[in-house]
């Protein structure tokens, strides 16, 4: 009956033991998994922000793309003027008139057909001015984008 007393208490704490290793490290395991998922929420974290700053800096690199574009579209476009001055006798009178005529271009395409203004001339009248007065585009383009023909 000793023997059989030894062989249980040595089952007792053998299944004691074994129990107690098994809750160490089983809390080993769960402290190591949290530290675990702790470093991926981290990680995940900055992968999003990451993810946003990239999306961002691909949204203003886009539109200044697009602005640049317009800009060298805008450059591109200019518009073509060219005046003349049209005299007509009418039995004794003589009649003066200005014609001015303007198209928009894009490099070397016309993108319209010429757009024509005519008005009569006083006598001393600033020619200059007056083909200022007309355009039809009222000065859309900056300088440099006109180009003047005279005939």
């Amino acid at each position: 009956m000793e023997t059989l007393l030894w062989i249980l208490l040595s089952l007792a704490t053998t299944s004691c033991s074994s129990a107690l290793v098994y809750f160490v490290i089983r809390s080993r395991m769960q402290n190591a998994l949290a530290r675990e998922r702790e470093a991926l929420a981290e990680t995940r974290g900055m992968l999003e922000a990451q993810r946003k700053s990239i999306n961002e800096a691909l949204k203003g690199a886009e539109e200044s793309g697009r602005h640049k574009a317009m800009e060298e579209f805008l450059a591109d476009v200019r518009i073509e003027q060219r005046h003349y001055i049209r005299q007509a006798k009418m039995l004794f009178l003589q009649r003066r008139s200005l014609v001015l005529q303007e198209r928009i271009f894009f490099r070397n395409v016309p993108l319209s057909n010429w757009i024509e203004h005519e008005i009569l001339l006083e006598e001393g009248a600033d020619i200059e001015s007056v083909v200022r007065s007309l355009t039809a585009f009222d000065n859309a383009l900056p300088q440099p984008a006109r180009r003047r023909l005279l005939h």
